[in-house]
């Protein structure tokens, strides 16, 4: 991966789905954080499902896609139930979805399951992306890699850290675990902990494709001040995205 282009505001929000999946949110907060978005025109948003009408309406025209997630945050629920919220989800507009593995099953080495219950979701989905989130805080180094490799072979296009909502979050001991273990096709997404553009950097460097993140306006304000100054943290190449 290059990274010889400084990185710009525009190639920094390329990467940068904003989460906005506290269940405290109210609408107000919500308008603000969608508004956000639409002002950064950062990729997507990633939004509680019960939000996924709303978020679409009120960013159409902007570029900037709706995605929710499945199965959040404990991945506990049934195959079933997680197939059926992602035809919701998709009904409703979603453009991506985020789902949470079974956990338990794939700490028990029951990757089969695993594997399983995320082929059920990729299926459904469609023409819809679909990211695994692995929650890395919860598994060993092992269980991590064969996490991987079960979204890869069960086709999803993305493998993601965390849901932010376990503690922990995305590290580059992680990340590079999971770079490692997939193929050049299967994508990255970091979440959990990203706040700051000098950790952004750093994961882009290695080998990271997505980030999610509800430190957006932060990341991007120091984007900006940093280009301004001519005094860029970095550099980074959004091409492949």
């Amino acid at each position: 991966m290059s990274t010889s282009a400084a990185p710009t505001v525009e190639t920094i929000a390329a990467l940068i789905d904003h989460a906005i999946l506290k269940p405290e949110t109210t609408a107000e907060t919500l308008a603000a954080e969608l508004a956000i978005a639409a002002r950064w025109r950062v990729f997507s948003v990633c939004v509680r499902p019960s939000d996924i009408a709303e978020s679409v309406a009120t960013l159409a025209r902007t570029g900037v896609l709706t995605g929710t997630v499945i199965g959040f945050p404990h991945g506990t629920t049934s195959t079933a139930a997680k197939v059926a919220e992602s035809r919701q989800a998709i009904d409703d507009g979603a453009a991506e979805l985020d789902m949470v593995l079974r956990i338990g099953a794939l700490r028990s080495g029951r990757t089969d399951l695993v594997e399983a219950d995320i082929a059920a979701v990729v299926a459904a989905a469609g023409d819809t992306l679909v990211k695994v989130i692995l929650e890395t805080v919860f598994l060993t180094d092992e269980q991590i890699v064969a996490g991987a490799r079960a979204a890869e072979r069960a086709g999803a296009a993305f493998v993601k850290t965390s849901t932010g909502f376990a503690g922990g979050g995305a590290t580059l001991h992680d990340l590079a675990l999971m770079r490692d273990a997939v193929g050049p096709g299967m994508r990255i997404k970091a979440s959990g902990g990203v706040r700051g553009l000098d950790t952004l950097l750093a994961m882009r460097a290695a080998g990271v494709d997505r980030f999610g993140t509800s430190a957006t306006q932060t990341i991007l304000t120091d984007v900006e001040r940093l280009v301004a100054t001519g005094a860029v943290a970095g550099t980074v190449d959004a091409s492949s995205y």
